[in-house]
């Protein structure tokens, strides 16, 4: 079958620009086949080559004494001690899910768990972060209903527990919704695999599902806006199965206790394009595939189908040629595909064949590691205004705005649809504060946690994207967890206008900031660009997924609050209204500057809450609706009433940062006080628990209202 003419339009249409195109004939010489345009596209284009986040992914620290691996494997490596470690990251499925919700989101989770047993962890948690446009918009109810069955139709199927994550609204998602998905398992140290290839001669074996056309070309989609165009984008979008990812997963990691793995590759963006590519430069060596030996379900499939689809459930593996008998007979017990597809070279080669005919010839490091890489103009984002005409507001009245709403709505709608437990290890899911999963066999735990305040971010992206990492900071904390590393997920809008760029450019610079200063250093990551629609931009959302250990049971923090119990609030309250939940939510108004983030007062009052965690009943920290909205979770949370002394505005809705709220018994409120004194830090009492009321200095109503509305809100909404 012939390929088509290159033409302006094949190349425009491939996301290529003009000087892309001419550095690719630059560097062959000649004009490329089709199949070798294809290729280039889905290597160069933003999802696979962080072409315009390279230079400002690099600042960011990515090591610590706790980092076995950092960003540029699979997925991020951390050491948790007794020989273990836990391998994380976090990925976006945006553009899919807006395109198709179910399978969009469905092959998220199924591509991230992949990113996690790849490097030869078992999978024991995922979370998700959800953003969808404003509730009343045509689409929104649609798009929830899909991303939540996608995301629980394939991790349920699979088998892991999903123990955390976010959902948000707001318009600027209307025509781009985000779907993060979050992975997390357990691997011995010392047996951890990775992708870079080694050896001459050696056989490159496809392993797993067969490939069909679904998802080709799905990664140059990924990396352009939206249009009217949209619904045409639809055979782009992959179709998971969870049932042969179950499998592949047990066969891939019985496979590498064989010893026949060199090296192994998840096949995810670009396919069968990336993995071969990636391996082979990390490797230093090429790579010759002869595309008639892999294993198709569609008859008739070209090279360039074949290159670039973006089937489901698949690997690569560079495979020990002495073991080849061991491991095929691993991968037949399983019933999956496992085909000698090529062989690494020493040349700086990338040699597709098809039935012996040469399809692309190109020199594998071009492709890969010097690719284009753009230093895009930006500017910084102007100081946000002072907020003015501060609101007050009656505070059961400023409560139930935010409780009825759907961003702060209990979500129970959603994580009821989600596996929260199997595997039996789970010890909070969610519902209350971080996800925590036992570390099986041992008396150790790991807690997960996501976290990002959009509005904060577009208000001032320096201190957005600390306050993201500062709130995942103090979620782990608040269950007596010690943070270890983190992941980014960084959503943004087109990197070409310098008003986005230098929202990027300032998260970074703000990210970069806190996981230096608390010591979560990022280990992994994805960058997801073009999250626009006609021109209009997503709010900038750079999502932070954390990791804690908890290194023995007794370090918890549980929940056991009781009548008499005292509430406690640790940190300094300015009565900070900028950008808030209040505002948004009941004023309809987002305004102000976003709250400064004191990243030495956070670290401090991390380690005093870890350090006198045997004398607290319950803790959360305080963020989006301030003492107010974490007063009623822990109320809710605990079945009983709880009056506060304050009435004021500032001081129940105001966000400042580096609060925590507690539950202790009177004998042990003073011992914490007279701790924080010594310590010099702020710790006051705010209220106590008891009744069947939630008073704010004189305003009140019945919890058992408060509960309705806080229940029923969210499926109202997504009904």
């Amino acid at each position: 079958m012939s390929e088509p003419a290159i033409t302006q339009d094949i190349i425009s249409a491939h996301g290529l620009s003009e000087s892309e195109y001419q550095t690719i004939l630059d560097l062959i010489g000649r004009t490329p086949s089709f199949t070798e345009l294809g290729i280039f596209s889905a290597m160069w284009n933003e999802h696979c080559s962080y072409k315009s986040s390279k230079k400002w992914l690099r600042t960011l620290p990515t090591t610590g004494p706790q980092v076995i691996c950092g960003p540029g494997e699979n997925a991020g490596v951390v050491d948790i001690g007794d020989g273990q470690a836990v391998v994380f990251k976090m990925e976006s499925h945006n553009h899919p899910s807006y395109i198709e919700p179910y399978q969009g989101a469905a092959t998220g989770v199924g591509g991230i768990l992949r990113d996690v047993f790849t490097m030869g962890a078992r999978p024991i948690a995922a979370m998700n972060s959800l953003s969808f446009g404003e509730p009343a918009h045509h689409k929104t109810t649609q798009l929830v209903h899909g991303v939540v069955a996608g995301v629980g139709g394939y991790g349920n199927c699979f088998g892991v527990p999903c123990v955390g994550g976010e959902v948000r609204f707001d318009k600027a998602y209307n025509g781009n919704c985000l779907v993060n998905a979050f992975a997390a398992g357990l691997a011995d140290a010392d047996k951890i695999f990775y992708s870079a290839a080694s050896g001459v001669g050696m056989p490159v074996v496809y392993l797993g599902a067969k490939t069909g056309r679904d998802g080709v070309g799905g990664a140059t989609m990924a990396s352009a806006e939206f249009d009217d165009t949209i619904e045409e984008k639809r055979p782009t979008v992959q179709v998971g199965d969870p049932f042969t990812e179950k499998r592949l997963m047990e066969a891939t990691l019985e496979l590498m206790a064989t010893g026949a793995v060199i090296s192994i590759q998840d096949m995810g963006a670009a396919g069968l394009t990336c993995s071969a590519v990636e391996m082979g430069d990390k490797g230093n060596l090429g790579v010759i595939l002869d595309l008639e030996k892999v294993p198709t379900r569609e008859v008739n499939m070209t090279a360039y189908e074949m290159m670039l689809s973006e089937s489901q459930e698949r690997m690569l593996m560079v495979l020990r040629p002495e073991l080849e008998a061991e491991a095929k007979a691993v991968f037949d017990k399983w019933d999956l595909d496992f085909a000698i597809v090529g062989e690494t070279i020493a040349e700086d080669r990338f040699l597709i064949r098809l039935n012996g005919e040469i399809k692309a010839d190109l020199p594998l490091k071009a492709l890969s590691g010097t690719a284009p890489e753009y230093d895009r103009p930006w500017v910084e984002t102007p100081k946000a205004d002072a907020l003015t005409n501060v609101p007050t507001v009656d505070p059961i009245e400023g409560l139930k705005a935010l409780i009825g709403s759907a961003n702060y709505a209990g979500k129970a709608w959603v994580y009821e649809q989600y596996d929260t437990m199997v595997m039996a290890d789970s010890a909070r899911t969610p519902g209350w504060g971080a996800g925590i999963v036992r570390v099986h066999g041992t008396d150790k735990s790991l807690a997960f946690t996501s976290d990002v305040t959009p509005r904060y971010v577009k208000a001032n992206p320096i201190e957005g994207g600390k306050q993201a990492v500062a709130e995942a900071y103090r979620n782990l904390t608040a269950v007596g967890a010690t943070p270890l590393a983190t992941t980014d997920n960084l959503n943004f809008g087109n990197p070409e206008k310098p008003q986005i760029m230098g929202q990027f450019v300032g998260a970074i610079k703000g990210i970069g900031e806190a996981v230096s200063a608390l010591d979560m250093p990022i280990v992994s990551g994805n960058v997801s660009l073009y999250n626009e629609t006609d021109g209009s931009a997503i709010l900038p959302t750079p999502t932070i997924g954390a990791v804690g250990l908890i290194k023995a049971s007794t370090d918890i923090i549980g929940f056991d609050v009781k009548a008499g119990h005292v509430a406690l609030l640790l940190g300094e309250t300015k009565g900070h209204l900028g950008q808030s939940a209040l505002l948004a939510e009941a004023f309809d108004r987002l305004e102000g500057d976003a709250p400064p983030v004191d990243l030495a007062a956070e670290a401090a009052h991390g380690d005093f809450i870890r350090a006198n965690h045997a004398s607290i009943a319950a803790c959360t920290d305080l963020a989006d609706g301030g003492l107010a909205l974490a007063a009623f979770e822990m109320a809710n949370h605990a079945g009983l009433g709880l009056t506060l002394e304050t009435s004021e505005t500032g001081a129940l809705f105001g966000e400042d940062q580096a609060r925590y709220l507690i539950a202790a018994t009177p004998e042990a409120a003073k011992a914490l006080i007279a701790a924080a004194q010594k310590a010099g830090l702020p710790l006051a009492t705010v209220g106590t628990f008891g009744g069947d009321a939630l008073s704010f200095g004189g305003s009140s109503a019945p919890l058992a209202d408060l509960t309705g509305i806080y229940a029923d809100s969210f499926e109202k909404v997504v009904a």
